[in-house]
């Protein structure tokens, strides 16, 4: 099953704001064995938004969206993934429980008034596409959902991340460590991508479970004296039997090409 991330705004695309959700995703799916296989970024368009999960919504993956379930005008996702289903919006009792909750909380009313334009505005964050279940937000109580492998979390971390959290403990336990990736790379100097493409294609002929990759670099002196010079970071990944006898045959083919190879150093070691 893979494994995708819609993050949507405006203010990503603009650069008024830098995404921390991709890294973090990253890290909380490679903490239970996961991974993450593609992702995209969209502005507030409704138009392509709606078009952008009409074509996830018809495949099998499952899909975190980030951002624009909000009921500000510029909030459009709630809308537009009932689009994408054909599907009305309609207020989630639960969801209403829950803002109503939270307006407890703010205004210490035991019963608020939800005629007051601010708490009908308040009350549009529970309206989801019909037929959706909700994601419970530990932050503020203001919940996401859950529709067609897609779940639907606000843009902002603090409350994004311990969602996505909950949903990848609450529905994909089964999945966790199941087929655990691996990657092992190697520093290749003298050596052109050309030279070493036929290799990779060996590699990946002998091992289909298996992918290679090489991702070369001008030389980074920020890195380190040992990445300073030009090089290529040769590796391959995938389930750990194949990659490390695939990655005892890169290591050979290296050597026989005449590169030369270092080891990865520590992560502290390379800073």
């Amino acid at each position: 099953m893979a494994i995708g991330i819609i993050i949507i705004g405006d203010e990503i695309l603009s650069g008024r704001r830098t995404d921390k959700h991709l890294q973090h995703v990253i890290g909380l799916l490679t903490a239970r064995g996961l991974s993450l296989d593609w992702a995209e970024y969209v502005g507030d368009d409704p138009a392509r938004i709606t078009a952008t999960l009409k074509r996830t919504m018809a495949g099998g993956d499952v899909v975190f969206s980030t951002g624009g379930i909000g009921a500000t005008p510029d909030d459009h996702t709630r809308q537009c993934a009932a689009d994408a289903l054909g599907v009305p919006l309609a207020l989630h009792e639960s969801a209403k429980a829950l803002i109503v909750e939270r307006m407890r909380e703010m205004t210490g009313q035991a019963e608020p008034d939800l005629t007051l334009p601010e708490n009908r505005q308040r009350l549009k964050m529970g309206e989801f596409p019909a037929g959706a279940a909700i994601i419970p937000n530990p932050y503020n109580k203001i919940p996401g959902f859950t529709l067609a492998n897609h779940h639907f979390v606000p843009g902002f971390p603090v409350m994004a991340w311990p969602m996505i959290e909950w949903v990848l403990d609450t529905h994909y336990a089964h999945l966790h460590h199941v087929d655990t990736r691996v990657e092992r790379s190697i520093l290749v100097f003298g050596l052109a991508e050309s030279t070493i493409a036929p290799l990779m294609n060996q590699i990946e002929t002998s091992f289909p479970s298996v992918k290679a990759f090489s991702l070369p670099s001008v030389g980074d002196a920020q890195r380190g004296e040992l990445y300073a010079r030009h090089h290529i970071d040769l590796g391959v990944k995938g389930d750990a039997v194949s990659v490390d006898a695939a990655f005892a045959v890169l290591r050979e083919g290296v050597s026989a090409l005449g590169g030369e190879m270092v080891e990865h150093p520590p992560a502290s070691a390379a800073a």
